[in-house]
């Protein structure tokens, strides 16, 4: 949770393809003071059943820029959960996770200031994604 010194992130993804949350999605949060700085990676977590990552780790006081790194590529890469392949034989859209990912990474990079919550979600398809400042 943030402080008056800190900031706090949370994040989910939900792959939009299939209408489910995306679970077992790799995430590594990373931190920097502001831009020029060194990123500093913080921690990773993988999202549960519900698409959520619940375990990152706590932002330094100094943080003025977050980035969130999405593995993708692995996510979609695996052979997939009983909701995915029933979506997928009824999409008439090609057979793209036979071809590997077309984003095998999402990197995401906001500006965070102390006291406040970002909670940032990732809408996720194979062609495509979405990101926004939740709540």
């Amino acid at each position: 949770m943030s402080t008056d010194t800190t900031a706090s992130v949370s994040t989910h993804i939900l792959d939009t393809s299939i209408g489910r949350p995306a679970e077992g999605v790799r995430v590594t949060l990373s931190a920097r003071a502001g831009a020029g700085a060194p990123w500093a990676e913080l921690g990773a977590s993988r999202t549960d059943a519900d698409g959520r990552c619940k375990d990152l780790p706590a932002l330094p006081a100094e943080t003025a820029h977050v980035r969130l790194d999405f593995d993708t590529e692995a996510y979609f890469a695996a052979d997939g959960t009983e909701p995915k392949k029933q979506a997928e034989a009824q999409q008439d859209a090609p057979r793209v996770r036979d071809s590997g990912a077309f984003f095998p990474e999402v990197a995401i990079t906001f500006a965070v200031s102390p006291g406040e919550h970002y909670h940032v979600p990732l809408l996720l398809n194979p062609f495509g994604y979405s990101v926004y400042r939740g709540s």
